[in-house]
């Protein structure tokens, strides 16, 4: 592998673009399956948009926070579930990169590998003879089983008696596959259960979690790329913004494909079209999704504005970004929340686009890294001049 021509922003929304009549002819089958299909992934890599976050030395692009946020927002206007899997993809790629160069060298000798992650600490560390024993479990791991590697977060002992976050890498392989991903939303994501006994973990592929929540990290040949400068939480937190927004987007274009003829039951509207309520519902939705797209983009743009001027980050840009993710969620809820509740009875059929945007974009509201309300009251307390109560910003 070597150096390639990364696509442009534009082509690479383009080539997102062309995959969302597949993604919605698929995306029940996803959903019912609980998985991506087979089909949408080949096309996600056809269309190189799982070398967004690869490095350039390996073939990837090395693609700006705008290039992402906005490829996988049109992806979203497709599926949900692809877009949230494709963006934890992108994460744990990223932070693959952060890794030593010779771990990074085993990972991305495979081709369009596809590497998963969770940052909640789920098992333990024992530190061993060259690396560390592993015991535990992560939930909620996205895409794993359609994955090669997992960073996965877990905790060490300290000299102290206390314990430490670190981020391991392994193999998909190594660890146990529960599948046990039955939501009512973003179902195609098969964001299963994976367990580790006793699953060695080399010292190479272990970090720190402290340097990683700052941005910092044992490649020598990555220490200079831009994509690499930025801290942890401000890189995840602008990615998984762009399934909300695409959702969003989603919602409003399901509700115009099926306005033309229908009317308002048990009322003199003939057609939903002409009554004043559609078109201040309308115009509400619009706004909030207007809104979910300008904090998406502009956690988007700080992001790529500190990578490339390489300004320390503030506290406050920091919990900006989460502010800015948890605004996103909220307005491209609200604009869902409106259309879904405009569509009528029928909407409520399996086969009908709105009621799983709707499932979708309430599953992702309530993550906790998502989660509005705890963004909003993180931004407040650092804005009162109280410390942050977390170390995930």
């Amino acid at each position: 592998m070597g150096t390639v021509q990364a696509p442009a922003k534009d082509e690479l929304v383009h080539r997102a673009s062309e995959l969302v009549g597949l993604l919605r002819e698929r995306a029940v089958w996803m959903d019912d399956n609980r998985r991506l299909h087979d089909e949408v992934i080949e096309a996600l890599t056809e269309a190189g948009i799982l070398k967004m976050r690869v490095p350039v030395r390996y073939g990837g692009y090395e693609s700006d926070m705008e290039t992402v946020v906005s490829v996988l927002a049109e992806l979203g206007r497709g599926d949900g579930s692809t877009s949230w899997t494709a963006a934890v993809w992108a994460i744990s790629t990223w932070m693959v990169g952060l890794f030593p160069d010779e771990v990074q060298d085993e990972v991305f000798a495979t081709p369009d590998v596809r590497i998963s992650g969770i940052l909640s600490p789920g098992a333990v560390a024992v530190p061993t003879d060259g690396g560390y024993l592993v015991n535990g479990r992560w939930s909620f791991n996205t895409g794993a089983q359609q994955s090669t590697w997992n960073t996965n977060a877990a905790i060490t002992p300290t000299e102290d008696g206390g314990y430490a976050p670190v981020m391991t890498l392994i193999p998909i392989a190594d660890l146990q596959i529960v599948d046990d991903w039955y939501t009512s939303g973003l179902r195609g994501s098969g964001s299963i259960t994976t367990i580790a006994e006793d699953v060695f973990v080399p010292t190479a592929r272990v970090l720190q979690m402290g340097p990683v929540l700052q941005g910092q990290h044992k490649s020598k040949l990555n220490a200079n790329a831009p994509m690499f400068t930025t801290p942890f939480m401000p890189t995840a937190c602008a990615t998984v913004s762009a399934p909300a927004l695409g959702l969003a987007m989603a919602a409003k274009d399901a509700f115009l494909e099926r306005l033309p003829g229908r009317k308002i039951t048990y009322t003199s509207y003939d057609n939903q079209a002409e009554a004043p309520i559609t078109h201040l519902e309308l115009g509400e939705a619009i706004t909030a999704i207007d809104e979910a797209s300008f904090h998406a983009h502009r956690a988007a743009h700080l992001v790529d504005t500190k990578a490339h001027t390489r300004q320390p980050w503030t506290l406050e840009e920091r919990a900006r970004v989460r502010l800015d993710l948890g605004a996103a969620c909220h307005r491209a809820k609200h604009a869902t929340d409106i259309l879904a509740n405009a569509s009528g009875g029928t909407s409520t059929y399996h086969h009908i686009p709105i009621q799983r945007i709707q499932r979708d974009i309430h599953t992702l509201n309530l993550h906790a890294i998502l989660h509005p309300t705890t963004n909003l009251e993180l931004y407040g307390r650092i804005t009162c001049g109280l410390p942050p109560n977390t170390p995930y910003i």
